[in-house]
């Protein structure tokens, strides 16, 4: 599950971005533009695609702003509904620009990243409630997004629960149709025992980092056994769509995604699991070469199951 030592590129990667996390809501609102510039101008040839247009779209209390991207030379295509990692409090459009153009190049699907509403300002089930919208409208308007049926839903760390759940919920409610969750170092269960979180805190998350976002996400303690907040509460799984869960060596949240899985399985979920021993959280939005090996790959289960 973990190797000897950090990839040497992922280490690298965090010694420039050493950062501590606020605790704090004022933090949090000097972080976020930070991190919105830092991604924005840090990555100045962003992966090529077709097309890539700034919208909006309805959600439970008012417009999402939206990101639309469009595979190069592919035509009419499925679409794949993105949610940002973050914690549920930081993270947006701009933090994984990156990500989702490699996502979509190597899908040959359109993507449609959403900027959920974030706590503490909002908690669960805001950003749940988002996300599903986000996911109905994506359904209801294939022709203003990548032209053709077919949909998916992916995430990374925050924004893979996010995905896991719509996928519950779409499972239980009778849609929308999915494809296909692409669940990438999920918090789907994260629990402070867990050895991956003895071993691994304070590279990226610590223990703090992980209590500061439960209790902004929450809000209050009584959501916490909802399986609508996390979906690792479910009693049973069976029906949600096929899955590929990714998890990294040296994550805390390693476990978390690991168990999820096994419970996927347990309930006669198809799941394609990966483990990548040397990696960090958050790798997938790093400029390393594993994050375009995991794009690649996650890519080519969308592309698999969307488009045959």
């Amino acid at each position: 599950m973990q190797a000897d030592e950090i990839d040497p590129q992922a280490k690298a990667a965090l010694d420039r971005q050493r950062f501590s996390l606020p605790h704090s809501r004022l933090g949090l609102k000097l972080l976020r533009p930070v991190a919105r510039l830092a991604a924005k101008y840090g990555n100045r040839n962003p992966p090529a695609v077709g097309s890539v247009t700034d919208l909006t779209i309805p959600g439970p209390d008012g417009e999402l702003r939206a990101r639309r991207y469009r595979p190069a030379d592919t035509g009419d295509g499925p679409t794949v509904v993105f949610f940002h990692g973050g914690g549920y409090v930081f993270g947006g459009l701009e933090t994984h620009d990156v990500l989702c153009r490699r996502l979509a190049r190597e899908s040959g699907c359109a993507v449609l990243s959403v900027a959920y509403r974030l706590a503490p300002e909002n908690p669960f089930p805001a950003a749940v409630e988002d996300a599903y919208a986000a996911t109905e409208w994506a359904a209801s308007n294939p022709g203003s997004l990548g032209g053709a049926e077919g949909l998916a839903v992916a995430g990374d760390s925050a924004g893979g629960t996010l995905a896991a759940i719509v996928a519950l919920m779409a499972a239980e409610r009778g849609g929308p149709d999915l494809a296909h969750q692409a669940l990438i170092y999920p918090a789907t269960g994260a629990e402070e025992e867990q050895e991956s979180v003895r071993q691994n805190a304070g590279i990226v998350l610590n223990e703090g980092d992980l209590r500061f976002f439960e209790k902004c996400y929450y809000g209050s303690e009584i959501h916490q056994r909802n399986p609508y907040a996390d979906p690792a509460r479910a009693d049973d799984l069976s029906g949600v769509a096929p899955a590929t869960v990714v998890t990294a060596g040296f994550d805390p949240l390693r476990d978390a995604g690991k168990r999820y899985a096994e419970q996927l399985l347990a309930d006669g979920v198809d799941v394609r699991y990966e483990n990548y021993p040397a990696q960090v959280h958050g790798f997938a939005t790093m400029e390393i070469d594993a994050a375009e090996t995991v794009a690649s790959r996650v890519g080519r289960d969308l592309s698999d199951a969307l488009r045959g």
